[in-house]
């Protein structure tokens, strides 16, 4: 019915690689398969890196892993070592917001009000609220 082809991915593309990213990050590097092609770079040397615990260690690996998999062949080896990095500087941002603690009755801590420009009447002013008469003027 509709001739009309689209370049983008299909939604059920999406959604099948939605599913995929979610599963990986909540599964341990210790369970994903290993294969020599996707050997990770080591961690970079340099004294600003991150001094992660286990746990983020393990998930910092598991999310440079899940990118590998859905683009190991359209990046070169300078991006890998590259998005290594990235993956572990990110990691203490995550650890402190995952120690937040909320509640189930705490409300969201920014409430959307968008700002809407409204077309403003303009208002009348007191000429032209009436409509003058010509009085003649008596002599």
């Amino acid at each position: 019915m509709n001739s009309k082809k689209s370049s983008g991915i299909s939604r059920r593309e999406f959604a099948r690689r939605a599913a995929i990213v979610s599963a990986v990050s909540v599964v341990p590097a210790g369970h994903l398969p290993q294969d020599s092609a996707s050997a990770k770079p080591q961690p970079p040397q340099s004294p600003d890196a991150p001094k992660l615990s286990p746990e983020s260690q393990a998930e910092a690996d598991a999310r440079y892993e899940a990118i590998l998999s859905l683009y190991r062949s359209r990046l070169s080896d300078e991006q890998k070592t590259d998005l290594y990095r990235l993956s572990l500087l990110a990691q203490p941002s995550l650890d402190r917001l995952r120690a937040y603690t909320i509640q189930n009755a705490d409300g969201p801590a920014l409430y959307l009000k968008p700002l809407l420009e409204r077309e403003k009447k303009p208002e009348p002013s007191a000429a032209s609220a009436r409509p003058t008469v010509a009085t003649p003027k008596r002599p």
